[in-house]
């Protein structure tokens, strides 16, 4: 029994991985004919910066028929109620 006692730590700390850190992206985008503008907020699943947001999130919006203007910023949970207000209904729409 004394034995198996490192093996189950050992288990433990390889199989608990931390939480994943949340990343959102706030962002503009455009559609034309009308032209229509929105600013919105999204989470996003790959690594958290800028480029990797604008790849992920492009696609998104582009099966929606918008186009992805530019990245504002990306952040973590803590930047993500003040933004909420100004993205409307493009909180966390896409």
């Amino acid at each position: 029994m004394k034995h198996a006692f490192p093996l189950f730590v050992a288990l433990g700390l390889l199989f608990a991985s931390p939480a994943a850190a949340a990343c959102f992206a706030d962002y503009k985008a455009k559609k034309d004919d009308p032209l229509r503008l929105h600013y919105g907020v999204a989470q996003i699943n790959g690594a958290c910066d800028p480029a990797a947001a604008r790849a992920e999130l492009a696609s998104r919006l582009a099966a929606e028929g918008w186009t992805l203007l530019n990245i504002v910023s990306v952040f973590g949970d803590e930047g993500l109620n003040q933004r909420k207000n100004s993205a409307g209904s493009n909180f966390l729409r896409f």
